[in-house]
């Protein structure tokens, strides 16, 4: 596994705000504070990819609860704004405050790349860097301050860019992006990357520009079909020759157990210090999810100890296994029903298969997404690099494959990924939803690819499964009854959307609306969809 360190020096100068909203500071009148002739661009995109990996956790937190993977367990207060869906300006800040606070440093570097051709590498990654947070951001809130965006006191109130527009243009940044790695290596005076200063691929170029690749898909695939149809389908021949990045690819800017450990292991295993996380005391798989491993699914955990038998969808009991403790009899429920008393949750609710270790690599990007990308392309079209049911089957193998994968990068004793795709197939031989054999139709075909894409992402991509939902409605939910085997729904839902959910966040009150009058008015948290949101 790569390790990469950020010293301590490293650390002092990138806390420094670079862009500071205060026009009277003048940073150079204090002779011990880092200025830019010191914070360079090397020094700085460690610390930069340290802060998306920590941004992409905390939407996958969020997507996770949205999307049905987990809920809070028995005796946690709060949440009343998770239950209702009836999100505030209040809910979520920290995805919209760290993502801005974190872009002014990537400006930076663009910034300084721009005028010093020297640091060529260090700008086109915190291009990547730039499109990965944008996007992040529009998914969640729609329209975002992008042309006018991160300038400090150059410009307190940015006016904000329609969401479609962004989407565009962080099309063409991943193209800028790819262009600057390409020129950077044609230039001998370039600054290279070294393990340490490239928390990502150790200097590797040709994986930054299939990453760049990977990206761009993400964003044409979730695009197609709107109003920015045009520009997407005329990219989808625009390619880097490089193909695409067809392994996770994982961020660790120094990972370690004593003071600085990969942040999911932070929310749902412990501290450095050994003290139980959050989110492992808090939270508990819901029933719908668990009906995509067990056939008959023990629902529940009463007041009498008694529990609910309820049919299931799928059998896979051997990712059941590899994500759950005591599977199959893991606690699960559903969100908002207090008629029979939430479960408790157990110590430490997933396993080694997602929390691999203090120092492991925080996963910007898994492999099974692009392989379910690539299938969904194919499926509508655009053949980049095989047909859909072998990007489908190899997405599903990816997804195994990961789960089986320990911390040194190596497959656990006795895993057979290839072989458990089998396996996996004959059980649930006759659904359209595994077997690509029974999926004939186009709709067949995307739930298949969507269905899958939510399975191998349980926990640990959950603002992508989020996404994916609202833009297909997939995997399906049945609201009728509220019965948990059929849907994730809360049962305290005040959503009046026929799906009964939320379908964005509200922009931070104190963060934005106080002091930007450019900030669109957004209505509630089930009005003004995204414009990829098919849905609504």
């Amino acid at each position: 596994m790569k390790k990469y360190i950020i010293t301590t020096l490293s650390i002092a100068l990138l806390s420094v705000c670079l862009f500071s909203c205060n026009d009277n500071l003048d940073i150079n009148q204090n002779p011990n504070q880092a200025t830019g002739a010191v914070v360079t661009p090397d020094l700085m995109l460690a610390s930069i990819y340290a802060n998306l990996a920590s941004d992409i956790n905390e939407y996958n937190k969020y997507g996770s609860l949205m999307a049905g993977y987990m809920f809070p367990g028995d005796g946690i207060s709060g949440f009343s704004d998770l239950y209702s869906y009836n999100f505030t300006s209040s809910s979520y800040n920290t995805n919209w405050n760290d993502c801005f606070a974190h872009l002014r440093d990537i400006q930076a570097v663009i910034e300084t790349a721009e005028a010093d051709e020297k640091y060529a590498y260090f700008g086109a990654a915190a291009h990547v860097a730039r499109a990965y947070t944008y996007q992040l951001l529009v998914d969640e809130y729609g329209d975002v301050p992008y042309t006018e965006g991160v300038r400090g006191g150059e410009n307190i109130s940015p006016a904000y860019d329609d969401d479609a527009e962004v989407y565009k243009s962080l099309i063409n940044e991943l193209d800028v992006a790819i262009a600057g790695f390409k020129s950077a290596d044609a230039d001998p005076n370039a600054l290279k990357f070294t393990s340490v200063t490239d928390p990502v691929f150790g200097g590797n170029t040709t994986k930054w520009i299939q990453f760049s690749n990977n990206l761009k898909l993400r964003l044409l695939v979730r695009a197609a079909g709107t109003e920015i149809d045009g520009t997407v389908q005329a990219a989808f021949s625009s390619f880097s020759s490089e193909g695409f990045l067809k392994e996770n690819a994982g961020i660790n800017p120094g990972y370690n157990a004593s003071n600085r450990q990969n942040p999911f292991y932070t929310d749902y295993h412990s501290n450095t210090a050994g003290s139980r996380a959050t989110y492992a005391s808090y939270y508990l798989p819901t029933t719908y999810l668990m009906t995509f491993y067990l056939t008959t699914v023990l629902s529940g955990d009463t007041a009498e100890n008694a529990f609910e038998y309820l049919e299931g969808k799928l059998i896979d009991d051997r990712r059941g296994a590899l994500l759950y403790r005591d599977y199959p009899e893991t606690p699960n429920f559903q969100l908002g029903n207090e008629t029979a008393g939430r479960p408790k949750t157990p110590q430490y609710v997933w396993l080694e298969s997602v929390l691999k270790g203090r120092d492991q690599d925080f996963v910007a990007f898994y492999a099974f997404e692009l392989y379910f990308l690539l299938a969904e392309a194919a499926a509508t079209g655009h053949e980049l690099d095989g047909d859909w049911k072998s990007n489908y089957l190899k997405g599903i193998e990816e997804s195994f494959r990961y789960l089986e994968t320990n911390i040194s990068g190596s497959l656990v004793q006795g895993a057979k990924p290839e072989d458990d795709v089998e396996e996996y197939i004959a059980n649930n031989e006759n659904s359209p939803l595994v077997n690509p054999e029974k999926a004939t139709t186009k709709e067949q075909i995307l739930e298949a690819i969507i269905t899958q894409m939510y399975i191998a992402s349980n926990v640990i991509n959950g603002h992508e499964a989020w996404s994916n939902f609202r833009r297909t409605a997939y995997p399906k939910i049945d609201n009728v009854g509220r019965l948990p085997n059929r849907t994730f729904v809360s049962y305290m839902t005040a959503s009046p959307r026929p799906d009964q959910l939320s379908i964005r966040l509200l922009y931070p009150q104190t963060a934005e609306r106080d002091i930007n009058p450019n900030t669109p008015d957004a209505g509630n948290s089930y009005s003004t969809p995204i414009f990829w949101d098919k849905n609504d």
